[in-house]
């Protein structure tokens, strides 16, 4: 079964839904203002002769007319970075305050991870962690060529993932953009047929399992952002179900400019809390992005 075969009830328009999916994604890239402003990126970029447009909802993220933005003399200076439009939507959920401290359990290969260290600036600190030390090379990289001095790189299977090293209790906030089937990046090679249960029934402990550390490790009033780029509602909305029936979480909910389908509460025979509606859905033919899937929690006790 093809991707857009499995979700298109879920959809308004099942033929833009197909045709979106079959059409490759535009190139993005997000101002870096550790290094520069908006404004400067995109007088620079239009100098060589590229035509670029900016996207409403957030002003550091650029469309360019290119195949092959590294080349850019802004990428290698480091003030772009190639990342997806969507993918740019998790840091800017949360509200920092100076001094924060942040943890993004997944955070190879750094684009969300840089993303928020350039927005807490010098008076906040990002540890980026991720179990594979291989990805973590191109995390490190990415960071020295757009300038991160405010980030502590880890390698810890986010699940058990300790505090104690950094001598904190707790910290403000936490992203867990999880492993998952990948169903939303089809537009840009990823799997064309939809996960089947016995990848899904794999990754679904292992995402639960990192949304519970990340609540556990975040102060009261703190927040935990977790994204997924699969259109699955058993890594979704299942996997938030699950964390809330807990207690000690909730879900609120999120405005960030670019609107997206609320999360459902019935796929097939499951049922879902009713909050899980406060999370978005982003499919390809809404904004000419690719699928993604994103939920903001507030740690409570």
């Amino acid at each position: 079964m093809e991707v857009w075969e499995r979700y298109e009830s879920l959809v308004d328009d099942r033929d833009a839904f197909r045709a979106a999916a079959r059409r490759p994604l535009p190139t993005i890239v997000r101002v870096n203002p550790i290094k520069t402003t908006p404004a400067r990126a995109r007088a620079a970029l239009e100098s060589d002769g590229y035509a670029v447009t900016t996207r409403n909802w957030n002003e550091y993220c650029i469309e360019v007319d290119t195949d092959t933005p590294g080349r850019t003399w802004p990428y290698q200076h480091g003030w772009v970075h190639g990342q997806e439009e969507i993918s740019q939507l998790p840091a800017t959920l949360f509200s920092f305050s100076p001094g924060d401290v942040v943890v993004d359990l997944a955070a190879a290969p750094g684009g969300k991870a840089t993303q928020i260290a350039g927005l807490l600036g010098t008076e906040g600190t990002v540890i980026a962690n991720d179990v594979n030390l291989g990805r973590l090379t191109a995390l490190r990289s990415n960071a020295d060529r757009l300038g991160v001095s405010n980030a502590i790189v880890t390698n810890r299977d986010g699940r058990q993932f300790s505090l104690k090293r950094f001598d904190v209790d707790a910290v403000d906030h936490v992203l867990v953009d999880a492993p998952c089937s990948g169903e939303g990046t089809i537009r840009k090679g990823g799997p064309q047929s939809a996960a089947d249960q016995q990848m899904i029934g794999g990754l679904v402990p292992v995402q639960e399992a990192l949304l519970r550390r990340a609540i556990a490790m975040t102060r009261p009033g703190g927040t935990v952002v977790y994204s997924t780029c699969t259109f699955a509602p058993e890594e979704n909305e299942r996997v938030l179900d699950a964390v809330l029936a807990d207690g000690g979480c909730s879900i609120v909910p999120i405005d960030p400019g670019l609107p997206g389908d609320p999360g459902i509460t019935a796929w097939k025979e499951a049922r879902y809390d009713p909050a899980v509606r406060r999370a978005r859905r982003y499919y390809p033919h809404r904004h000419d992005t690719g699928g993604f899937f994103c939920a903001k929690l507030q740690v409570t006790e």
